[in-house]
């Protein structure tokens, strides 16, 4: 009896045994497409930061999804596409080859072009030039603000999204585009313009002195994004409105969507002498701490502008500031993206963002969907470009109040 039973037992551990091998294959079984599925099921698996991948077993959803015949490409990205879905998590996803490659020319603060910043005219739904870059290849050709941009390379823009516009203006550098260009004066003719694109440095910056009363010289300073090159373009703006005698700064973070999580902790070190700027904790619970280095370049009043576009890297910033009561916020609560995400290559140019951790202000504060709150509220419905820091704009027009007031140098001290 005990000899059957024997038998019977190595008999199901024996079966045991063959099921997991036919289940799992050989890693040489895969095809390539499988392939792709894997590594990004692994780069999700080994990093992000909810371990119980939104309550679901994630490793028989891997098996499921591995039985799929995957037969092409595009089949494959909206296979991974539904994968990461089920984390219910929008800041984990897949950017497909282009989406990547944009997001690092993005990031790394310069891209071959022509060098116009564009946008389409809300009122008119016409593809506009809202500046050329100083020194690009378009500001040579003479393209001024409020040009419109007919055609591209003889392509009809009105059938372009911004983006297609953008993409196809850029290109390697010494190569030609042709623009159809319809001058903002009106008396002008519409000229055909052949430029060569070069290598474009985008500063995320833009600065000015502005003095709104006669004994208090403002510098105002705009960030667009936390890009490579966005802490050194800060630190030149600090210091050329400290040589103009700048006595206060307003800092615009309005519709910033963020950027590199290390380009907002080297920005918050040009402002603070001393504390923390921001807390991390990644899935395993361990805390890490980024602080300012006492190397601030001024010293003076600051004035934070928020709404309800400030996220990511911008809130880390905010959050910085103000928890050290080195700046007040004006403007509207934040967007409340607490999350950080880590940037992963795939084999084919694809790239993967995976939610890696969370961050927590000087203050211990989560911000996560409930955004910060600014000190001033002042609401305001959307302006255009050109409207920014002038007059009509309700919530620069309060931060001005603040500086040239005593609530801000008292808080400054």
């Amino acid at each position: 009896m005990r000899k059957r039973a024997f038998w019977v037992t190595l008999l199901v551990i024996f079966s045991l045994l063959f099921n997991c091998f036919a289940w799992t294959p050989n890693a040489d079984a895969f095809t390539e497409n499988q392939k792709l599925l894997l590594q990004s099921w692994r780069l999700v698996n080994q990093s992000y930061l909810d371990d119980t991948f939104n309550h679901q077993n994630w490793w028989l959803l891997r098996q499921d999804l591995l039985k799929r015949s995957l037969d092409n490409r595009e089949e494959t990205y909206d296979t991974i596409e539904e994968m990461l879905a089920t984390l219910d998590e929008p800041f984990t996803r897949l950017l497909r080859p282009e989406q990547y490659h944009n997001l690092q020319v993005s990031t790394a603060g310069q891209l071959s072009g022509v060098g116009l910043q564009i946008n389409i005219n809300p009122d008119t739904g016409n593809l506009e030039v809202v500046s050329p870059i100083e020194g690009s290849p378009a500001d040579a050709a003479g393209i001024k603000a409020r040009d419109r941009i007919l055609k591209i390379d003889d392509v009809d823009t009105t059938t372009l999204t911004l983006d297609e516009a953008a993409t196809r203006m850029r290109g390697p550098r010494g190569t030609k585009v042709y623009l159809t260009i319809l001058p903002h004066k009106e008396t002008s003719d519409i000229r055909e313009v052949e430029i060569t694109r070069n290598r474009i440095s985008l500063s995320p910056v833009t600065a000015s002195l502005n003095q709104p009363t006669p004994n208090l010289p403002i510098g105002y300073i705009r960030l667009n994004q936390f890009s490579a090159n966005a802490a050194e373009e800060m630190a030149n703006a600090i210091n050329n409105l400290e040589k103009e005698g700048a006595e206060g700064y307003i800092l615009d973070l309005r519709n910033n969507p963020g950027g590199l999580l290390q380009a907002g902790i080297e920005i918050a070190r040009l402002w603070m002498d001393q504390g923390t700027i921001v807390y991390t904790v990644n899935r395993q619970g361990v805390q890490d701490s980024f602080s300012a280095l006492g190397t601030a370049l001024t010293d003076d009043p600051l004035v934070l502008l928020v709404n309800q576009g400030t996220a990511s890297a911008s809130e880390i910033l905010a959050g910085a500031l103000k928890d050290n009561r080195r700046a007040t916020l004006v403007g509207e609560k934040t967007f409340g993206k607490g999350l950080i995400q880590s940037l992963f290559e795939l084999p084919d140019g694809a790239g993967l963002a995976v939610t890696v951790a969370k961050y927590e202000t000087p203050n211990h504060n989560d911000i996560h969907k409930l955004g910060i709150e600014p000190d001033k509220v002042v609401n305001q419905e959307p302006i255009s470009y050109r409207q920014i820091a002038t007059k009509d704009d309700v919530q620069y027009e309060a931060a001005v109040e603040l500086l040239t007031g005593n609530s801000v140098l008292a808080n400054a001290g």
